[in-house]
C-alpha cells in the first residue's frame, strides 16, 4: 500500500512538473513571441500610472493576448516600476517584451495630440494635429493666429486631455522681440517675461514642453541651446576669418539667414560677406537696414525706399563700415556653420535668379548682367 501510494503520489508530483513546465513554456512564448496586433495603436500612460492598468489597457486593445503574464514580465525583467508618462506607438505583432520596452525606455512621445506652436518670421499659428500611428502621419484638426483668430473649439478638449502634447517650434531668422511676443500668446504656458533676451541668443528649434511651463524657462532653454551650438562651431571655425567674436559670429549668421532660404547656398552667401569684409567693403545688405528702421519688431511689409538706404543707422551697411553691433535675427544651426566656414569663393555680389535662389558674381560687371537678367525676370513676371 505504502508503495503505491508513493508511486501515485511521485506520478502527480511529475504531471504538476510537467504542467508548471508547459505553463512557463507557454508564458515564455507568449512573452518573446509575436503579439496579436495587427494594426499599430497609440499607447497613453497618464503620469503615476501602473504596469497592472497599463497591461489591462493593452489586453482591451488587443495588443497582448494576457495581461497577468505581462505584468509578470515587467516584474521579472525588473521594468514594472519604469512606466514613462506619454503617448507611444505600438507596431503591429510586437512583442510583450518589445512593449515593455517602448513604455518604458523613455524618449519623447511618438503619437497621440499635439498642440504645435509655430513661431515663424511672418507670423505664429498654433496647429492642434493628431498623429494616425497606423499611418505615422498627422492630421490637422485645427489652426488659428493666437491672439488675431478665433480660437477653435477642439482645443478646450484637447487641453484638458493629460496625454496632450504640447510643442513650440521657432523657425530660423525670427528676432527675439518675436519670439517673446509669440510666447506670451502660447496660454499653455505660463509667467511673465520681464526682458527680451539679446538678439541672436535664441536657438531655432523644437522645444517639447508640459502644460504650465514658464516661459522664462523656455526662453533659458532657448539661450542654452544656441550658447551650446555656439561653442561647438566656434571651436572648429575656419582659421582666417575676419571674425574676432563668437558674437560677431551670431552677427553675420544673423545676416546669412535673412539672405537666403536656401540651404545650399549658405556657405556661399557666407563668402561673399566674409570677402567684403576681407577687402574693407561695405556689406550693403538690406536685412541689416530693416533691422535698423523696425529694431525686430515685426516686419516692415514692404521695398526700401532711397531715403532709407541713405539714413545713417548703426545697423544700415550701406553706411557703416564692417558687421552692425548686433546680430538681426536668431540665426540656426547651418547659418552659424555657414559664418564660420564659409565656402571659398571669389565672389563679392550676389543677385536673386528667379527661382528662390541668387546668382553670384566675382565682378561688378558680371554683377551687373545678373542684376539686368533679374530685373527682365520682375518685368515679365508683372506683365503676366
Amino acid at each position: 500500500m505504502a508503495r503505491s501510494l508513493a508511486s501515485n503520489a511521485l506520478t502527480v508530483f511529475i504531471v504538476l512538473l510537467l504542467a508548471i513546465a508547459s505553463v512557463v513554456a507557454w508564458g515564455r512564448s507568449q512573452y518573446a513571441g509575436t503579439g496579436p496586433l495587427e494594426t499599430a495603436i497609440c499607447v497613453v500612460v497618464p503620469s503615476g500610472s501602473s504596469m497592472s492598468a497599463i497591461s489591462e489597457d493593452l489586453e482591451g486593445q488587443g495588443a497582448i493576448s494576457n495581461a497577468t503574464v505581462f505584468r509578470l514580465g515587467a516584474e521579472y525583467s525588473e521594468r514594472a516600476n519604469r512606466l514613462k508618462a506619454g503617448s507611444f506607438v505600438v507596431e503591429p505583432g510586437a512583442s510583450m517584451d518589445e512593449i515593455i520596452h517602448v513604455l518604458t525606455a523613455g524618449g519623447r512621445s511618438t503619437c497621440g495630440t499635439e498642440i504645435n506652436y509655430r513661431i515663424g518670421v511672418a507670423k505664429a499659428d498654433m496647429i492642434v494635429r493628431e498623429l494616425d500611428p497606423a499611418t505615422q502621419k498627422y492630421i490637422e484638426l485645427a489652426s488659428f493666429v493666437p491672439g488675431a483668430e478665433a480660437r477653435p473649439d477642439v482645443l478646450d478638449n484637447v487641453m484638458s486631455q493629460a496625454s496632450t502634447r504640447f510643442r513650440i517650434t521657432l523657425a530660423e531668422g525670427v528676432t527675439s522681440w518675436q519670439v517673446v511676443e509669440a510666447v506670451k500668446q502660447a496660454e499653455f504656458l505660463s509667467g511673465e517675461v520681464t526682458a527680451v533676451p539679446a538678439e541672436g541668443s535664441l536657438a531655432p528649434d523644437s522645444y517639447e514642453l508640459a502644460s504650465g511651463s514658464e516661459r522664462t524657462a523656455l526662453l533659458t532653454e532657448m539661450e542654452r541651446r544656441q550658447t551650446a551650438i555656439l561653442t561647438d562651431l566656434w571651436a572648429a571655425r575656419q582659421p582666417g576669418l575676419p571674425i574676432e567674436t563668437p558674437l560677431e559670429a551670431l552677427t553675420l549668421a544673423s545676416i546669412v539667414e535673412k539672405e537666403t532660404g536656401v540651404a545650399e547656398e549658405r556657405p556661399q552667401v557666407a563668402s561673399v560677406f566674409v570677402n567684403r569684409l576681407n577687402q574693407r567693403m561695405r556689406l550693403q545688405t538690406d536685412p541689416t537696414v530693416i533691422y535698423g528702421l523696425t529694431e525686430g519688431k515685426g516686419v516692415l511689409g514692404r521695398g526700401l525706399r532711397q531715403s532709407e538706404l541713405r539714413r545713417a543707422t548703426p545697423y544700415n551697411t550701406y553706411v557703416i563700415q564692417g558687421l552692425p553691433p548686433t546680430p538681426i535675427a536668431n540665426p540656426g544651426k547651418a547659418s552659424i556653420l555657414a559664418a564660420l566656414n564659409p565656402a571659398e569663393t571669389e565672389y563679392l555680389f550676389f543677385v536673386a535668379d528667379g527661382t528662390g535662389g541668387h546668382a553670384f558674381a566675382a565682378t561688378l560687371s558680371e554683377h551687373n548682367r545678373n542684376v539686368q537678367a533679374w530685373r527682365a525676370i520682375e518685368a515679365g513676371r508683372a506683365n503676366q
